[in-house]
């Protein structure tokens, strides 16, 4: 182990390391040390993904491109917002796991090209002792953890500030698509600041990408240091068993549950930790409740977004046609504050309430051998699922979902506006047509 750095390939059978992530794949020893030998940890994680092997002419991290394709999924079970937003339609989610490739995307630029091989995480700052350069290996063979956790962009639901409150904010109109849910795999952030000599001194954590094309030359986001050292801030680098898609961030993202989306930033590659209180565009102009409710806070127009909200919505196309008849209905809800203890619906604009059931977890069945590594608070930051049956006569209807948490926050009945239509979580009339 060199000065600021951690041991590449040591202990590849300790818990984290790349040898049991390879195994929980399904792959034999022998492949392992052969692709090992050949191509280092990038060949080992491009195997487990089913992707090609890099090449030495794949683009470095530090260059990075934005050239080709702008997503390397498929689009098309998408609705294509246009710039780099691809959103889900939660009519095909089928179970409490969104697929990687159903997952929404919220880009600021194409989707990176990343060799894992060239690839590297820098740590520094005027509050670490050490800085720190790590590689794809060092962050692999951290002890790791697995957990659901949903993430949601801040401005999912936006076009309901039009469609339901009759005053349109600015930015992408997401319908109720632009948030998934998924196990994620990665390193807690606080062991690579501790092993950076995180001092008491820490105020901010910067986080900042690769992605160059975006706004400042690389997507970015502080948070305050009690956030980066929560155990449950990851360095994610595995989706749903798998190494993380190139929409999603590969070869690393941060993943801050229960905060915003722009919170979790993709392609991460250098850490900055300040004894100072640190400014982004993406919590004073963006990223912020900016209106006549909010006063400036700091050097923020408006409030700066953190956590998101208790929120549902229907699995249903917006608006929906429905057959005449009992109609088996089903929807997701999620806080930030912690599980879904109960979700009512109505159909007449909140007059009155009924109970939907709340879905258990399918573990075996959705998770399989990923399964193995989850802890009982594995569900914590989860959506749910719920369904109810509805005997639906002909004409036109709304149902309204409305969700409460276990600490008791519940979907208020009216939210502010807020010029960027970010937070939106006032029960939707999901509009139907029953023929």
């Amino acid at each position: 182990m060199t000065a600021g750095r951690l041991g590449s390939q040591k202990d590849t059978e300790g818990k984290g390391g790349l040898w049991k992530f390879a195994l929980e794949r399904g792959m034999s020893r022998r492949r392992f040390l052969q692709l090992l030998s050949a191509g280092g940890t990038a060949a080992v994680l491009a195997s487990c993904a089913g992707l090609p092997l890099p090449t030495a002419t794949a683009p470095t991290a530090d260059e990075g491109t934005e050239e080709g394709p702008q997503f390397s999924k498929d689009p098309a079970p998408f609705v294509d917002l246009g710039g780099g937003n691809l959103e889900a339609r939660l009519e095909n989610m089928q179970g409490l796991i969104t697929p990687s490739r159903l997952f929404f995307v919220r880009n600021n630029s194409v989707s990176l090209e990343v060799d894992a091989a060239d690839w590297r995480l820098f740590v520094e700052g005027d509050a670490v002792s050490n800085r720190l350069e790590l590689s794809y290996d060092d962050i692999l063979n951290l002890p790791s953890r697995t957990f659901v956790s949903y993430l949601e962009c801040a401005g999912n639901q936006r076009a309901m500030f039009d469609l339901v409150k009759g005053r349109a904010a600015k930015g992408t109109q997401w319908k109720t698509g632009a948030v998934g849910n998924g196990a994620w795999t990665g390193a807690a952030m606080r062991d690579v600041l501790e092993r950076a000599g995180i001092t008491e001194e820490a105020v901010s954590v910067l986080l900042i990408g690769l992605d160059t094309g975006s706004p400042e030359k690389g997507f970015r986001r502080v948070m305050p240091v009690e956030k980066a050292m929560d155990p449950d801030t990851l360095l994610a680098y595995a989706l749903n068993g798998e190494a993380l898609p190139r929409d999603h961030g590969f070869p690393l993202r941060a993943l801050a549950p229960g905060w915003v989306g722009a919170a979790n930033i993709k392609w991460l590659g250098r850490i900055v930790v300040s004894s100072k209180q640190l400014w982004t565009r993406n919590n004073t102009t963006s990223y912020a409740l900016i209106g006549d409710s909010y006063p400036p806070a700091g050097e923020s127009l408006g409030k700066p977004l953190t956590t998101q909200t208790v929120k549902s919505a229907l699995a249903l196309v917006w608006p929906a046609d429905l057959a005449a008849g009992k109609n088996r209905i089903y929807g997701f809800a999620h806080s930030p504050n912690g599980p879904i203890a109960k979700v009512e619906w109505s159909i007449d604009s909140g007059a009155t309430w009924n109970a939907s059931t709340l879905e258990e977890p399918q573990i075996q069945a959705e998770f399989g051998q990923l399964a193995e590594d989850f802890s009982d608070s594995a569900f914590r930051y989860s959506w749910t699922r719920f369904g109810f049956t509805w005997d639906a006569r002909r004409g036109e209807h709304t149902i309204m979902t409305r969700a409460t948490d276990a600490a008791g926050n519940t979907q208020p009945d009216e939210i502010l506006f807020n010029e960027k239509g970010y937070l939106f979580n006032q029960p939707l009339p999901h509009p139907i047509r029953v023929t």
